[in-house]
């Protein structure tokens, strides 16, 4: 459906976007491996990059849409926000990868 290929893999998950690989508009994917159980089991858990805006927009728009923090045990140091949608799937904003335009 997506055409994609898988990018990287390792003990801890795997990475899977175009065959072009990372670094264009086109986002990749990174599916990790979760090492302690949730109450309730996750879903799927997204890392997102955004390359339109920068993160700090990224976090506002969001949050406006109805994302709100999630506190999963984070430090304050991590590079990254773990949010929470409206249903409570945890997913995390990554730093934007690309200049956005």
């Amino acid at each position: 459906m997506l055409d994609y290929v898988e990018l990287g893999k390792d003990d801890d998950g795997v990475e899977i976007g175009p065959a072009s690989g990372f670094g264009g508009a086109t986002p990749t994917i990174i599916l990790s491996k979760v090492e302690h159980a949730k109450a309730q089991p996750l879903r799927l858990h997204i890392d997102l990059s955004p390359v339109d805006q920068d993160q700090d927009a990224e976090l506002e728009r969001l949050l406006a849409l109805g994302a709100r923090p999630a506190d999963v045990g984070q430090t304050g140091e991590e590079s990254w926000h773990v949010l929470q949608d409206p249903e409570g799937n945890e997913f995390c904003l990554l730093r934007t990868r690309l200049d956005p335009p």
